[in-house]
């Protein structure tokens, strides 16, 4: 049976709709390539009385499950091949490079485009995320989505644009959905912003929220705890002086917040101001 075209054309924009409204919503990947129908009526139980057939014997044996250790071995070579990685590489483009070219990170065969930094590299300031977002993905240069946007007035309150500082995040690729980013994830990407750190050697490092903060810095408390303190960050070289502060996009929820922020914006902006004055006298 045929359909009218103006029948298919009404169903081909109402998938497109729904389509735009999924990617919208942050739903870019499906977890099985065949559908699954979730509101099929599930299998009836068997009548009292009436004795369930045996299942039939396998017709071969069933191999052993794996052992723990072994999956825990592989994400700690994983592990050490991300911290042979990092340090072998001797420059930030070096880095970029042999980050992009890292397969040890599941994130990456979801995302569209790592994401590595934006800003210029030797500023004094060095602001570190937790992973990008949609915008992100699609532009490949962290922070240019709301919460970019956010940031981007905050540092102009303090006399600061991208321009003067260099910007990136723990994890350089989106994870689905904007998901929160997994313990194991997070502690592969670790040792390439570290090292991304260390080669940038900026004065000051500005941890954006708890995840980062908590990466870096080792804290354990929330970040209305840990917000507005600074912290002694060692890169193996010398030691940077650290500010954990609220995300920008932990703002946009709570926009009553920004009061704390301007609180560390200052603090941020006296310390600038008082190093710039010790470096010239």
């Amino acid at each position: 049976m045929s359909h009218p075209p103006a029948e298919i054309g009404a169903r081909e924009a109402a998938l497109e709709a729904l389509l735009a409204f999924y990617v919208d919503a942050g739903v870019d990947l499906a977890l099985d390539e065949a559908p699954h129908d979730r509101f099929a009526e599930p299998d009836r139980p068997q009548p009292r009385g009436e004795q369930a057939r045996p299942a039939p014997a396998p017709s071969e044996p069933r191999q052993p499950a794996a052992p723990a250790f072994a999956a825990a071995a592989s994400a700690d070579e994983t592990a050490l091949a991300a911290c042979a990685t990092a340090r072998g590489a001797t420059s930030l483009d070096e880095l970029r490079e042999a980050l992009a070219a890292f397969d040890g990170c599941a994130l990456k065969a979801t995302a569209k485009n790592l994401v590595f930094a934006d800003g210029t590299p030797g500023a004094r300031v060095m602001l570190v995320g937790e992973a990008p977002g949609r915008e992100e993905d699609i532009q490949g240069k962290p922070f240019v989505g709301r919460s970019g946007q956010l940031l981007d007035r905050m540092l102009s309150a303090i006399g600061l644009d991208r321009g003067s500082v260099y910007i990136a995040n723990i994890v350089p690729w989106r994870p689905p959905g904007n998901r929160t980013p997994t313990p194991q994830e997070a502690a592969i990407c670790r040792p390439f912003i570290e090292r991304q750190i260390e080669l940038c050697d900026p004065d000051v490092l500005v941890c954006l929220g708890g995840p980062s903060a908590q990466a870096l810095l080792g804290v354990r408390e929330g970040i209305l705890r840990t917000r507005g303190k600074w912290f002694d960050y060692e890169t193996g070289r010398r030691t940077i002086r650290a500010l954990a502060t609220l995300h920008p996009a932990y703002l946009l929820r709570q926009p009553a917040q920004k009061r704390l922020a301007w609180r560390d914006l200052r603090a941020l902006r006296k310390v600038l101001d008082e190093t710039a004055g010790a470096a010239r006298s």
